[in-house]
């Protein structure tokens, strides 16, 4: 039973990441924060696993474990990103509340909506990677009414039904995905580490791997429409 809950607590503790992310941001520290947000997403990759293996919903049914995991998911990849887009200034201030809303309310919709993530593991609408979009705007600084237009874009996607890949658990070409994904988690990383400007050909060449993801995405999801 201590082994099942120490697997709740690891879930948990990525709020305290978010917190210690929050107060990295408040200070301009961004690197820090960023780091943290990163060391959440590990928790976030690795916690289901070790539900699974310690099989916490059978042996706590009274505790809903994805509750809490959609909760500490909303913290670190929605709230915190959200302010650190008003606290860095990455979009006019007349437009920053419009703007953080915008990400706010909409991935609320997203993570509330019964088909957020399918029985066949895609997520439906842009699956609120706030964190890594963050990273990228600070790290390619676009003129902030750019900014604004991308994140406004961004929110609106979480509405138009494309099935984004599970990268871990859609079958699809699941290894070609895994290991370009890892390639591009230490590249991300090294970007984070170089901020607040790493080179250029690290940021354009990390980007290489979300390109291959949003078509994969959209193939996917014009395949299924077709069939």
């Amino acid at each position: 039973m201590v082994r099942v809950w120490l697997v709740h607590l690891y879930t948990a503790s990525g709020a305290l990441c978010a917190f210690l992310a929050l107060n990295r941001i408040f200070y301009d520290r961004y690197r820090d924060a960023f780091f943290w947000l990163a060391f959440a997403v590990v928790v976030d990759a690795t916690d289901g696993f070790l539900a699974r293996r310690t099989d916490v919903a059978k042996r706590i049914p009274g505790f809903n474990g994805g509750k809490l995991d959609d909760i500490v998911d909303y913290l670190t990849y929605v709230f915190v990103p959200a302010f650190f887009v008003w606290h860095a200034l990455l979009v006019p201030d007349r437009w920053s509340t419009v703007v953080v809303a915008a990400i706010l309310f909409s991935s609320a919709y997203g993570f509330c909506q019964g088909a957020a993530k399918t029985a066949d593991h895609f997520f439906t609408g842009f699956p609120s990677y706030w964190n890594i979009v963050a990273v990228y705007l600070i790290a390619l600084r676009p003129a902030p009414p750019i900014a604004a237009g991308i994140l406004l874009l961004l929110a609106a996607l979480v509405f138009v039904p494309i099935r984004y890949v599970y990268p871990s658990r859609t079958v699809t070409l699941r290894p070609l995905t895994l290991s370009l994904g890892a390639m591009w988690a230490a590249a991300f990383l090294a970007l984070i580490w170089q901020l607040p400007a790493p080179p250029a050909w690290l940021v354009w060449a990390s980007l290489g791997y979300l390109v291959y993801y949003l078509a994969l995405s959209l193939w996917l999801t014009a395949r299924r429409t077709t069939a």
